[in-house]
């Protein structure tokens, strides 16, 4: 395989860091296999606690308008250009190229990658080229790549060695290091954004804790942390009392690395997640899992979910939880999880993990699609 291309990854943050997470990850994975990557970012604060050693061969580059692009494509032309999630690359890096393909007779692979679903349009539109009809780049192909949970997509990301690191891992030195007092309680991360169903769940493990056992809920920075608060302090504006607390604990992480926020779900008996890039890594954890989407007004993310849950195989108490976890349901009953629930959670999840685990990963199939088409 002809190694060492040039990757050039455009990012635009929105608001909840799954995007420069996937990006990140991928950058990082390209560059463990020998590719060189150009991260360009409109914001790039976020990289300071998610990946503060940075990582060789991955230059993380300001997306500024207008962009100045023609001293790095002069030192390395671009290979590979990956706009994610339809972003729309800088118009001025798209002129650049196109001057310089002008010139060599050699124009980037231009690659959207789209957001991962487990619907069926997925396999259909995998793969898919679209012609770019207008500008500097009229006359190149866009080619659509969508991640995915089957062999007939993009796949999922998965960096080489991954299941060695998590053999590895030691629970209680991990929980120790993050100052942590774990005294054998059903361990909970918690990494979500608002859900409505957040006060039933934290009321019933303060009252009676997870099948009668206490509850150690270690909550993620940001969005989640600020949601548990509000359950606990106020409501309306006024200050509301604590629950009573006797069967439920809390601790509120700091900011983690990417690193940091895999050991996180490794060491947790049950994890909620939000986003991409947290459910994957969910996945591969081999935990129990809950999957918060992105809410969106005309409810598509419920179709999403009712589809992964499809691919995961879900017991009914998964799918029910979920489903009141999002808001397709006001079933409140559906959050009261005993023992026997999460060992069915558990065995879902590693009866997916294996059978997603033989498939191909995403950055494989990234870079084999590249030594195809270009």
């Amino acid at each position: 395989m002809n190694h060492g291309r040039q990757w050039d990854i455009f990012c635009k943050v929105i608001d909840n860091f799954g995007d420069i997470g996937v990006c990140w990850r991928l950058a990082a994975d390209l560059a463990s296999r020998g590719q060189r990557v150009r991260l360009w970012v409109d914001d790039n604060s976020a990289l300071g606690w998610m990946a503060p050693g940075g990582c060789t061969n991955v230059q993380v580059l300001r997306w500024t308008a207008p962009l100045a692009p023609e001293a790095c494509l002069e030192r390395q032309p671009c290979d590979v250009l990956v706009e994610s999630f339809g972003c729309e690359p800088a118009p001025e890096f798209i002129a650049a190229c196109a001057r310089q393909a002008s010139a060599t007779g050699r124009a980037p692979l231009w690659i959207n990658l789209e957001h991962l679903s487990a619907e069926a349009y997925v396999e259909r539109c995998h793969a898919l080229p679209s012609p770019v009809q207008g500008g500097p780049a009229a006359g190149w192909t866009k080619w659509f790549f969508y991640p995915g949970f089957t062999e007939g997509t993009g796949g999922l990301l998965r960096e080489p060695g991954l299941p060695e690191r998590q053999a590895a891992f030691d629970r209680s030195a991990w929980l120790a290091a993050q100052g942590i007092a774990w005294q054998g309680e059903v361990l909970v991360s918690l990494f979500c954004y608002e859900p409505d169903a957040l006060a039933e769940l934290l009321g019933a493990w303060s009252r009676r804790g997870l099948g009668g056992l206490p509850v150690r809920l270690l909550v993620a920075a940001g969005r989640a942390s600020g949601a548990v608060k509000a359950v606990f302090e106020y409501q309306n504006g006024l200050l509301r009392p604590l629950y009573g607390h006797s069967m439920l604990s809390i601790s509120y992480l700091p900011w983690l690395a990417q690193t940091e926020f895999d050991a996180l779900l490794w060491a947790c008996d049950l994890n909620f997640v939000r986003g991409e890039d947290s459910v994957v890594r969910a996945l591969w954890a081999g935990k129990p899992f809950v999957w918060h989407l992105y809410p969106q007004d005309d409810g598509a993310h419920l179709d999403k979910l009712d589809a992964f849950l499809d691919m995961l195989q879900a017991p009914a108490s998964l799918r029910r939880f979920h489903h009141a976890w999002n808001g397709r349901s006001t079933e409140l009953q559906a959050l009261q999880l005993d023992v026997a629930d999460l060992a069915a959670w558990q065995a879902c999840a590693v009866a997916a993990c294996k059978r997603l685990v033989h498939q191909n990963d995403l950055t494989s199939k990234l870079i084999k699609f590249a030594v195809k088409k270009r």
